[in-house]
């Protein structure tokens, strides 16, 4: 439109108009000017929007680079040396399955079966209160794992805190009765001097016991075997102790229990063979002690001496353990100054 159609418009009392503008469209009425909160209101709707959109690129890089089955194998690993550590008595192991797992949490902080294994770790090198620090982060996790309340009861009774250690036993069996959850008041039963109902429970234990799992099983069966001898039951504990070296040949509680039975019977020198034989494949402090205790009995006292400072300087240098030092030295009375 050129200046003078608009003159003559507006002459005319017609409002001058541009064809085809945006004004004629969409009047200037309709388009007011945003106000203050509706900016506030933009603004927080596009911070949410980055937030979101830099949480999902993160999560994708994240996913990049943490593997999953590399973390889950991990996990599996590490449990498989654990068993190990307990059936050679070799420390070192659990040590091996610490890293692992360290290295995994380096790539997945907060995985969740990462910080479990770690708990059942930390247990097996007698760190008990880091056992129980990490079970109960776990424990806000997942509530309802039953895991979490195994390694807290453990680690309040080792620690002498048998009270809190019974609850959480007690709540472990509430959550899932079972193999673990049995052998665990199996074992509070005994400290409360119920041997019989210990005895029940872990014959509950072996019971539940998946067959695949032959070393869970050989584990529990030598377990029924020891309850068993303590309730002077000789015959039914190496019935126990026999069941347990079918489940798993070589089993040391195995063997150490049958040799324990043999011996109670009277039968010292294939006992002390037993668990010399035991020795050349998997020795350990404790086995050192067992050995050098029959020795003694068989009146051959300087073979004993060294086996008592075999294990002496295992659980003093090797593998330290103060609380088993300790305990040695009160029982054999060796240097009571230093076990006191």
């Amino acid at each position: 439109m050129t200046r003078a159609e608009g003159r003559r418009q507006r002459a005319e009392g017609q409002e001058p108009r541009a064809k085809g503008s945006w004004f004629r469209r969409l009047p200037f009425a309709f388009c007011p000017m945003p106000s203050f909160s509706n900016l506030v209101s933009v603004a927080i709707i596009a911070a949410v929007a980055a937030v979101v959109a830099y949480a999902n690129w993160r999560d994708a890089a994240r996913g990049r680079r943490v593997k999953p089955a590399e973390i889950a194998a991990a996990v599996r690993s590490a449990e498989g040396l654990l068993r190990d550590a307990r059936v050679t008595g070799n420390a070192g192991l659990a040590y091996r399955a610490e890293e692992m797992l360290e290295k995994a949490l380096r790539l997945d902080p907060a995985n969740y079966d990462v910080n479990r294994t770690l708990g059942g770790v930390y247990l097996s090198q007698h760190r008990f209160k880091e056992a129980i620090a990490i079970a109960e982060r776990n424990r806000q996790d997942r509530p309802y794992d039953p895991v979490n309340f195994g390694v807290i009861g453990d680690g309040y009774i080792e620690l002498g805190e048998y009270t809190k250690g019974f609850d959480a036993f007690d709540r472990m069996m509430l959550l899932k009765p079972g193999a673990a959850a049995y052998a665990r008041v199996a074992y509070a039963r005994e400290l409360q001097g119920n041997l019989a109902g210990a005895l029940e429970s872990m014959k509950l234990a072996a019971d539940a016991t998946a067959p695949a799992d032959r070393e869970g099983l050989a584990w529990a069966q030598a377990q029924v075997g020891e309850l068993n001898l303590q309730l002077g039951r000789v015959r039914e504990a190496k019935d126990a102790f026999i069941a347990a070296s079918e489940a798993f040949p070589g089993h040391p509680f195995a063997v150490i229990g049958y040799a324990k039975a043999i011996a109670a019977e009277g039968d010292l020198d294939r006992a002390l063979h037993l668990l010399q034989d035991l020795q050349k494949r998997s020795p350990t402090p404790d086995l050192a002690v067992r050995i050098g205790d029959l020795l003694m009995r068989l009146s051959r006292r300087d073979e004993a001496e060294r086996q008592y400072s075999l294990a002496e300087a295992g659980w003093r240098d090797d593998a330290p353990e103060p609380r088993n030092l300790a305990r040695f030295l009160a029982t054999h009375e060796r240097k009571l100054e230093e076990a006191a």
